[in-house]
């Protein structure tokens, strides 16, 4: 029990904790509602990752050598 990570007994002793707190009727709603969030939060994570590449890239856009033309150099 203590030896880290949760077995089948934690699991089964949550399961039925869950179902004597808010019954069988609830349990599809609830988990339905739990995995919207787990994949609203994944698409956040997500977004967040593709925010941070477009920073972290260097733009395409700079010219890649600059030459000199001339000119007064005063």
């Amino acid at each position: 029990m203590f030896g880290g990570g949760i077995g089948f007994q934690e699991l089964l002793l949550i399961f039925l904790v869950v179902l004597i707190l808010f019954g069988a009727r609830r349990i599809p709603d609830i988990a339905q509602g739990l995995g919207k969030g787990i994949r609203e939060f994944k698409k956040a994570v997500k977004d967040t990752q593709d925010e941070i590449s477009k920073i972290d890239k260097p733009e395409s856009s700079k010219p890649d050598k600059i030459e000199d033309k001339g000119g007064d150099k005063t």
